[in-house]
This record gives C-alpha cells, sequence and structure tokens, in this order.
C-alpha cells in the first residue's frame, strides 16, 4: 500500500503538442505529482512520445488523428495498465486508460462531448452507462479514482450562466441525471466533498468573448473517488491560474 501522502492532477491540455509550447512541461515538473493524467492529447503514436523524466507514460490515441486521446503520466509502478472499456464500440477514440495499483484503480476518462443540439447525445449516455458497469466491476476487488474532464457541470452553482446553457451540451438534463447515477452508485465528488458551496469555481473556459478573463466558466472536469478510498481524500482543487488550455489543471490528495 502506498501509504505516504499521494498527489494527482488531472489536465485537459485541448491538443498536446499546442500545451507543450504554452508550458506543459515547467508545470508538470514543478507540481511533481505522483500520477498526472491529461485530456483531449490530439496526436498520433507517429506525431507524440512526450515524456516528463521520472515517469512512466502510458498513451490511448484515437482512431482518427488529431481527435480526442488521453495520457497518464505516473512515478508509480502500475500492476496492469488497460484501455478503453469492455464493449468495444466506445473504444475508437482513446478515450479511456486504467492504470491498477496495490490498493486502487486509477481510471483517466475524457467523455464524449454531446455536441450541438445534442446530436450525440445517445453514444454520449450509453457511453456513460458503460463507464458506470466498468467501474461497478472493479470496485468489487478495490477502490477507484476516476479523473478527467468529464463533460458536465452537475449543478447550477458548476457553471457561471446556467439558464440560458439549459439544455445545451454539458448541462442537458439527460447528462446530469446520467453523472448522478454514478454518484449514487458510491463516487464522491472530490472538490464538492471538500467546498460544498463554493461558487465561482471552473475547470473550463470558453476561448470567445473574454470568457476566462470575466470567469464566465464551467466546472467539467473532475476526481472522483470511490466509497472504498472516500477517508482518504485529504484535498481537492483547481490551479485556475495555470494557463496552456482552455482548461486548467485539478488535483486530489490522498493520504
Amino acid at each position: 500500500m502506498y501509504n505516504l501522502g499521494m498527489r494527482f492532477i488531472s489536465w485537459n491540455v485541448n491538443g498536446l503538442r499546442s500545451c507543450l509550447k504554452k508550458g506543459f512541461l515547467d508545470f508538470a515538473l514543478s507540481s511533481s505529482p505522483d500520477i498526472l493524467a491529461i485530456q483531449e492529447v490530439k496526436g498520433s503514436a507517429e506525431s507524440i512520445d512526450t515524456e516528463i523524466p521520472g515517469y512512466k507514460a502510458f498513451y490511448s490515441f484515437a482512431d482518427r488523428k488529431g481527435y480526442s486521446g488521453t495520457a497518464v503520466f505516473t512515478k508509480l509502478d502500475p500492476l496492469n495498465v488497460t484501455y478503453g472499456l469492455p464493449d468495444d464500440e466506445y473504444n475508437h477514440e482513446g478515450r479511456i486508460i486504467t492504470l491498477e495499483f496495490d490498493d486502487f484503480y486509477f481510471i483517466n476518462a475524457y467523455v464524449p462531448n454531446s455536441q450541438e443540439e445534442l446530436r450525440r447525445i445517445g453514444f454520449r449516455i450509453a457511453f456513460d452507462d458503460e463507464l458506470r458497469k466498468y467501474i461497478s466491476g472493479l470496485r468489487t476487488t478495490k477502490g477507484v479514482i476516476l479523473t478527467g474532464d468529464l463533460n458536465v457541470a452537475r449543478t447550477p452553482m458548476d457553471l457561471k450562466n446556467p439558464k440560458p446553457n439549459e439544455g445545451h451540451a454539458g448541462y442537458s438534463r439527460e447528462e446530469r441525471e446520467s453523472f448522478e447515477k454514478l454518484i449514487e452508485s458510491g463516487m464522491t465528488d472530490s472538490f464538492r466533498h471538500f467546498y460544498p458551496d463554493k461558487t465561482g469555481a471552473y475547470t473550463w473556459w470558453s476561448y470567445m468573448f473574454h470568457a476566462r478573463e470575466k470567469n464566465a466558466g464551467w466546472r467539467i472536469d473532475y476526481f472522483l473517488v470511490s466509497d472504498e478510498l472516500r477517508e482518504r481524500m485529504k484535498d481537492a482543487g483547481i490551479f485556475s491560474d495555470v494557463m496552456g488550455s482552455d482548461h486548467a489543471p485539478i488535483f486530489l490528495d490522498l493520504s
């Protein structure tokens, strides 16, 4: 068991090659997490082979080059690494990497966006259902930490303008209900566990309309911790001042 304190960081980098030019490695080295998960790598095995000194790197790329993709950099040696979900229908966009350790599973996820007019909502909700079943299966043996861009603002407190965004991608009734099913299955939203009433705490801002300057954002990036590990949570938060992407990195501290 890793009984010393651990820090995990997750960041949707919105293109790793772009983020590398904007301080990605400096942030990774200065923050020095035990595990760093990134989403929206937007590359291919031929175009990206970024390494961080002292870390093992695991990548999952989409079949379509330059789209989606995830990666995990870890100081801890995993017992096992798997890619994707049990149903292969969801495994062509590089959205899931699971690392198994002695006393927990660590899942890095980039959940599909429902897109304009919710034209991909069916695929999105089916993906959610498959992910939830997958997590339940893993939890029969040990606890689970799920992180990543989960592409949903959970409550009105989690986005600046809830009323005009009602029914839009990331804040539809279907997506919020699906997210709550995951929470009700025995997962804790770590940020809300520590900061239940905090407002203005966002992880993504549009590049348009000076949204980040105005802090007109959304909280759509999460660390969810299963009940088996809940007592080990020490803190969670957002590095809202870190630039390089339209998302901010988030962190979780575990004993």
